[in-house]
């Protein structure tokens, strides 16, 4: 009897995952085509074919663990009741289908993490047992099947109610709230902000000085701190305009696209190398890179810019080569998480790799954990492994990998043009004719060996050295010709990303395994976050385009608010809502939702301008505040959620070093290109711990290579992203090493130096004057007269001190004033925002 649609839609079973335990005999959880048959009460051959084979292989292998007296992961086996409601671990069995039961694929030890009984393996003819019992349903005396329809029922999302959640729900522009005093607000931020303090009965930090703000703002655009001269004219600017000016020269500035591009590449997981087992370098990354910096200067609209990185293959014919390549280039957003190049299970390192992308797209750009519904349906948000392979569809349809086989090689976009192919291809021919030269010469030398052989004469393996010396001497001189031909060709230029291949939909993997699989789930995007019914993807193309297109599209809940608040909170330091990699059930709910929302919709009408969003949060009074204490409003809010002051901010690990560098004049402002020192495709940190990468560059930050699993000292020190995952919400630690950076490295000390002899080149001025040019350059303010008296003091004493192993005075002026500048260098003042 078939099963009716409606019914067969409900009853889609789900799998959970295996619990640490290592638990196997679950639950039963039959698959919608099967439920009809399984409640068909079992034969009496059926029953004593289990009382036979099954109960005592069952009593003899798994009640000691999951028998009346121990349930390990919640598991009992000893009774109906117990299968079917299942344990910690998962789905068992699908009856009448052994290939996708779980239970088959352990005792017969296809999964590597799930091999059972443990400790040795069943018999042929028990697993053969197993199997035949499996499809004929796993029969079971005296069974109440109403159980198994419970059990494969369990976990199914009402899907109304799921869509209730907050951030499910489409994104709507709340009227601004009411507040008593407008003459704060400035813009429609404030606005918000006011309100919630209001009601809180808190007033806001008074405004930050000049000096303060342009310090604050120069490091939040463009990671680098202002010059004296710029504020120098700041402060000089009396106009209304005078901050709304340094925020449009900033935004224009092209390092700003430096350090904003920097933030998103945490959320790309950019780097380098793969990283993993092989560390092989991603020797092109940097043109994706270099892609994000371009794409943030030139303000690219937000949801372009995604759907650049996700089907830039797919978009309308682009105007020229530049905006192709551009485009192809973007596309490396799916290629460039960390792989596994060696993996035995080719199979394995596929899903594996499409896996990485899924939780990537899910994390970075709607704030969900799809990655977890790859063994089982999400057992906090109403994402299904229904929802997870229908996504798996669009990647494994995409293709991102050239093959699989050990060292698995990932795929690289031509980026040539007609003209370098044409010059290619004459290359090509030039080298084919020279090959067909030495075939030719070969072939003539063999076949007079054999003439001259005779008739039984058998031709060596290696009959070069038979050959006659004149033939020798040609063919050296051939393949030397062909050698040099393969070195002079043009190399046309590539970047790894994505393009179409076979469009194919994928099954289930039961318990995440591609050795267990269950029904063929169509390509399609996650049910919850689509109140409309989805038209089918097409059979034509992988879908990623579509998926684009609805990933930014007005409706969606989640795109336009994951981004707002990760803007949010590369600029306050905490966003909105505290988790911005999780907007799910297990994330924290926002702060001011209100302002949040109205924050995305105005974002999405303005036409998803990032550099418009910048612009009004820092005009706003809430950027402005100061950073002053208030007690009361401390005692109120404690975690300054309200945000009555703004707080005090170390800067990362990238902007105090280009700090240190940028002060010292030493800072290299060339912007693009690489700076890795080996090939692509070519081994960087081995397994023997040899490193053939080098950091000593004097160029910005963000262009230092990125080697996964061996970072450059100085960025894990102070807490840069790991590139091996995607990192929204870097944190900040306060540890010793810090300190001892600062004082020993040859960074600072070098740095220290270059300050000391530009101080000390000036002799026009007196020794006060080049402590307030110290204090300027470095912190952006003044010192006061203790500072200064105190400086001179403490270079008077260290001089003193080096007498007795420096006689040279001058070179014991140097050495003072350089420890005097390592020390502004290793102060919180320099390293902190306040």
């Amino acid at each position: 009897m078939k099963m009716p649609a409606r019914l067969r839609d409900r009853l889609f079973s789900f799998v959970k995952k295996q619990s640490p335990s290592g638990l196997l005999i679950a639950a039963v959880v039959l698959t919608v085509s099967q439920l009809s048959a399984a409640e068909k009460q079992p034969n009496q051959q059926e029953i004593q074919f289990f009382e036979a084979k099954i109960r005592p292989l069952l009593i003899k292998h798994c009640y000691d663990c999951h028998g009346a007296d121990a349930q390990e992961s919640g598991l009992r086996v000893d009774t109906f009741k117990g299968i079917a409601k299942g344990g910690k671990a998962g789905s068992l069995l699908v009856p009448g289908k052994p290939d996708q039961s779980l239970l088959i694929t352990a005792v017969k030890y296809q999964a590597s993490d799930l091999q059972m009984p443990p400790d040795e393996k069943l018999s042929k003819q028990e697993i053969e047992d197993l199997t035949n019992w499996v499809k004929m349903g796993a029969p079971y005396p005296n069974a109440d099947l109403s159980l198994l329809r419970a059990s494969s029922e369990k976990g199914k999302y009402d899907l109304e109610k799921e869509r209730q959640f907050w951030s499910f729900q489409p994104v709507k522009k709340p009227a601004l709230p009411a507040v008593k005093h407008k003459d704060w607000v400035k813009t429609p931020i404030d606005q918000f902000v006011l309100s919630k303090l209001e009601q809180a009965g808190l007033t806001p930090a008074k405004p930050a000085d000049k000096r303060t703000l342009i310090r604050r703002t120069t490091f939040d655009l463009t990671g680098l701190p202002p010059t004296p001269e710029e504020i120098e004219d700041f402060l000089n600017d009396t106009s209304p305009q005078a901050f709304e000016k340094v925020v449009d020269r900033l935004l224009a500035s092209p390092h700003y696209g430096e350090h904003w591009g920097r933030h998103w590449l945490d959320i790309a997981r950019y780097a380098d190398s793969n990283g993993l087992d092989e560390n092989i370098a991603f020797g092109n990354a940097w043109k994706y890179r270099d892609y994000v910096v371009n794409a943030l200067n030139k303000d690219k609209p937000y949801d372009l810019f995604l759907k650049e990185q996700l089907a830039g293959d797919l978009l309308e014919p682009a105007k020229d080569v530049a905006e192709r390549n551009e485009r192809l280039v973007a596309t490396g957003f799916l290629s460039l998480g960390p792989k596994v190049l060696a993996e035995v299970d080719e199979t394995k390192m596929e899903m594996d790799i499409i896996d990485e992308q899924i939780n990537t797209i899910g994390v970075s750009l709607m704030g969900m954990t799809l990655g977890c519904a790859r063994c089982h349906d999400h057992k906090f948000d109403p994402i299904s492994a229904h929802d997870y392979y229908g996504l798996a569809g669009i990647l494994k349809s995409t293709k991102t990998m050239e093959h699989y086989k050990k060292i698995a090689r990932w795929h690289e976009n031509s980026l040539a043009t007609k003209e370098e192919l044409k010059e290619q291809a004459e290359w090509d021919k030039k080298i084919k004719t020279e090959e067909e030269k030495i075939a030719a010469l070969v072939k003539s030398e063999n076949e007079r060996l054999k003439k001259e052989g005779g008739k039984d004469f058998k031709l060596p393996k290696k009959p070069e050295p038979s050959y006659s010396k004149e033939a020798k001497a040609e063919l050296k001189t051939l393949r030397d010709q062909v050698a040099s031909l393969k070195k002079e060709r043009p190399e046309v230029p590539t970047a790894l990303g994505a393009t179409e291949r076979e469009i194919i939909d994928v099954p289930i993997h039961i318990r995440g395994s591609h050795l267990t699989l269950g029904e063929t789930v169509p390509r399609h995007v996650p049910v919850v976050l689509s109140p409309q019914p989805e038209k089918p993807f097409s059979k034509e193309t992988s879908g990623r385009l579509k998926f684009a297109e609805w990933l930014t599209s007005r409706e969606h809940p989640l795109t336009s608010r994951v981004f707002v608040n990760r803007v949010w909170r590369w600029h306050f330091g905490k966003g909105i809502v505290a988790t911005p990699d999780n907007f799910g059930k297990l994330g924290a709910k926002p702060t001011n939702q209100a302002l949040l929302d109205w924050m995305a919709a105005n974002f999405m009408e303005k036409g998803w301008s990032i550099k418009d969003l910048h612009r009004m949060i820092l005009l706003s009074n809430t950027w402005r505040m100061s950073s002053e204490f208030n007690e009361k409003a401390a005692t109120v809010d404690p975690d300054n959620n309200l945000l009555w002051r703004v707080d005090v901010r170390r800067l990362d690990a990238e902007s105090i070093r280009d700090s240190i560098l940028a002060v010292s004049d030493g800072l290299d402002l060339t912007m693009g290109g690489s700076l890795l020192t080996v090939e692509n495709r070519a081994f960087v940190f081995n397994h023997e711990s040899k490193d053939a990468v080098t950091y000593d560059f004097d160029r910005r930050s963000l262009y230092l290579p990125v080697i996964r699993n061996h970072l450059f000292g100085m960025f894990m020190l102070f807490d840069y992203a790991d590139a091996s995952v995607l990192n929204g919400n870097r944190s900040s630690t306060t540890v010793a090493p810090q300190a001892l950076f600062l004082l020993n490295s040859h960074l600072v000390e070098e740095a220290s130096q270059r300050m000391a002899d530009t101080i000390l080149s000036q002799t026009a001025l007196s020794p006060e004057q080049k402590i307030q040019h110290l204090f300027l350059k470095s912190f952006g303010r003044l010192p006061s007269e203790l500072e200064v008296s105190k400086s001179l003091q403490f270079l008077d004493e260290l001089e003193k001190d080096l007498q007795a192993e420096q006689s040279d005075s001058e070179k014991r002026i140097h050495r003072s004033w350089q420890v005097l500048c390592q020390s502004i260098f290793a102060s919180s003042e320099f390293i902190y925002l306040r």
